[in-house]
């Protein structure tokens, strides 16, 4: 089994078409195939079912795209080292991140202080839910990733907290609620909310508060972005608990403080090991506030 041959595979697995993939690799489609092949029989079971539109991997695919991932990613952070220990810092790193971040970890201006002091690497950026974020690191496509810390992570992977946000309860300015001063989560049974996809960060917490405070919610609306969901409220469709970071958008939405103990939104960052095996995961990871 040759590295190249892994470097295919993984390639064909994420584009799902030998022809993206083949251009992806600046090599021949044939060229692909046949390596693929030769791995195939190598290992001694096939890796995708093919068809004339796109190909999908099998169980055996399935199992080794994560091996697969880890080995080329261990490869690289050996090559890494080398260079680290001759002062210089490349390769890629691949961050991912959620939609909502508590104003102490401004990851874009991390990012934009990461690729000023280390131009030779290659930044590559993914937003997406808590859940697929916390998947995709501990497969080894994403070196680290923000996430909201609810529930146990992945087996492998190493969380460490860095920012919270206290949660408001945000509603339309004509709410019955939005006369009120405080509110405690059981003013909140009842109402029809907006929410997002069920594994975002967020809505995992919301869903873990109320169900800890035994109310039984009606999600009305689900949408994947925080502009949307803020204009829901403001229309009247339904609640939303939200961090206090959002109160800054400009649609017209009323926030009311939670009583104490308030719950609050928590940031962490997800890492394979500690420290993480790439030197370039290691250097972000020192500029996130609170990450040392």
């Amino acid at each position: 089994m040759e590295l190249r041959q892994l470097e295919h595979f993984v390639a064909a697995a994420e584009e799902r078409h030998f022809t993206r993939a083949a251009r992806r690799l600046h090599i021949v489609q044939s060229g692909l195939s046949a390596s693929i092949r030769s791995l195939e029989r190598e290992l001694g079971a096939p890796l995708f079912v093919r068809s004339t539109r796109r190909v999908e991997l099998t169980q055996a695919g399935l199992a080794l795209l994560p091996e697969a991932r880890r080995t080329l990613a261990a490869v690289a952070a050996a090559g890494d080292a080398v260079a680290a220990v001759q002062g210089l810092l490349r390769g890629t790193l691949a961050v991912g991140t959620m939609q909502i971040l508590p104003p102490a970890v401004d990851l874009v201006a991390v990012l934009g202080r990461f690729h000023a002091e280390h131009p030779g690497v290659e930044l590559r950026l993914r937003q997406a839910g808590t859940g697929t974020l916390l998947e995709e690191v501990a497969a080894g496509a994403l070196d680290l990733a923000l996430v909201a810390p609810v529930g146990r992570p992945p087996r492998g992977l190493v969380v460490r907290r860095l920012a919270s946000d206290p949660l408001l309860v945000a509603c339309a300015p004509a709410h019955p609620l939005a006369s009120r001063g405080q509110l405690d989560l059981a003013d909140l049974a009842g109402e029809p909310f907006v929410d997002f996809q069920p594994d975002w960060g967020l809505r995992m917490l919301v869903d873990q508060q109320l169900a800890a405070a035994g109310l039984d919610r009606h999600t009305a609306l689900e949408v994947n972005d925080l502009p949307t969901l803020l204009e829901l409220v403001a229309h009247g469709l339904g609640v939303a608990l939200v961090p206090e970071v959002v109160t800054g958008h400009p649609a017209e939405v009323r926030y009311l403080p939670l009583r104490p103990p308030a719950p609050t939104f928590e940031v962490a960052v997800a890492t394979v090991g500690d420290p993480p095996a790439s030197q370039a995961a290691r250097v972000l990871l020192a500029m996130l506030p609170g990450a040392e």
